[in-house]
């Protein structure tokens, strides 16, 4: 399989998940195998990817390969493939839908309507980390009022 079809899998197999937990109603089951089937197999994923990587028993697919973590030359050089570049992405899609689990999951044990979390996962979808930032702010008050801060 190539590094493409690998990225438009991994893309379109996401968004499958995102749409369930943003529309669906959220049955235990649901969560569940969002959870495991979604965010577990985008890991699973991410995890075979990046050691056959790494170990060079996957080829990097347009780029000279190689590189590591310890510095931006490093890290460039990861991306500078079409492996490097599925392997981060996969790597953002799995961390985005597990807190966009979380986040559903929390909005719903403090009641908030599915109107305010639709938005705050859309952004979550997007942009991860602004996404998150959002429902920091938005469920504060009501953490605060339930006496719980988890």
């Amino acid at each position: 399989m190539s590094w493409d079809t690998l990225f438009s899998i991994a893309n379109l197999y996401a968004l499958i998940c995102w749409v369930a937990l943003a529309f669906l109603p959220r049955w235990p089951a649901l969560l569940a195998a969002i959870l495991y089937a979604g965010v577990g197999l985008l890991c699973l994923t991410y995890a075979v990817s990046l050691i056959g990587f790494m170990t060079g028993m996957l080829d990097a697919g347009g780029g000279a390969g190689g590189g590591d973590f310890s510095s931006i030359e490093g890290v460039r050089t990861l991306f500078a493939s079409d492996a490097g570049i599925t392997i981060g992405w996969v790597h953002y899609l799995a961390f985005d839908l597990f807190v966009g689990l979380w986040i559903a999951r929390d909005a719903d044990a403090k009641g908030f309507n599915r109107i305010i979390q639709v938005p705050v996962l859309f952004f979550t979808l997007m942009a991860g980390p602004l996404g998150l930032l959002i429902w920091l702010v938005i469920r504060e008050k009501r953490a605060q009022a339930q006496g719980r801060w988890s």
